[in-house]
């Protein structure tokens, strides 16, 4: 079974808040004074979710999302870099682009984590510096996906 299949509701949840983030974005910079003429709000909000959700979810680098689920509200937090290092449990990621840094972060994975580098299942440990990587963090599960740079 794939990663994605597998982690699909994971992975749905995160979209989903980047896609209400992008939203609550739209609308608090709807009303802001512009130099050109205004176009219709609810125009304008399906346009810019139609077109620059895919954009926004690739360009996303870190997120804390809040989420609601059966027994209230969790917490899930993205990060999205280059692994600096990593030292038994702890992963250092530089979040950001390869052209740009926005925080150097250093995570405390669970053992119970999930871990795929390459696409393949795997341990912390085989996770190496310089790799890109992607780490999902809920309050019952983690996900640390890691592929070598191109």
């Amino acid at each position: 079974m794939s990663f994605i299949v597998k982690h699909a509701r994971l992975l749905v949840v995160a979209v989903c808040c980047l896609a209400v983030g992008a939203g609550a974005s739209v609308i608090a910079t709807a009303g802001a004074a512009t130099s050109h003429q205004a176009r219709p709000a609810a125009r304008h909000l399906r346009a810019d979710l139609a077109f620059g959700l895919p954009r926004l979810v690739l360009r996303s680098v870190h997120g804390d999302f809040v989420v609601h689920t059966k027994s209230g509200f969790a917490t899930v937090t993205v990060d999205r870099g280059v692994v600096q290092s990593v030292s038994g449990q702890q992963l250092t990621v530089q979040d950001g682009t390869p052209k740009a840094t926005y925080q150097t972060v250093t995570l405390t994975i669970p053992s119970t984590a999930q871990v795929r580098d390459n696409g393949q299942k795997a341990s912390l440990s085989a996770v190496q510096p310089g790799q890109r990587v992607v780490v999902i963090q809920a309050p019952k599960r983690t996900l640390v996906a890691a592929h070598n740079a191109r």
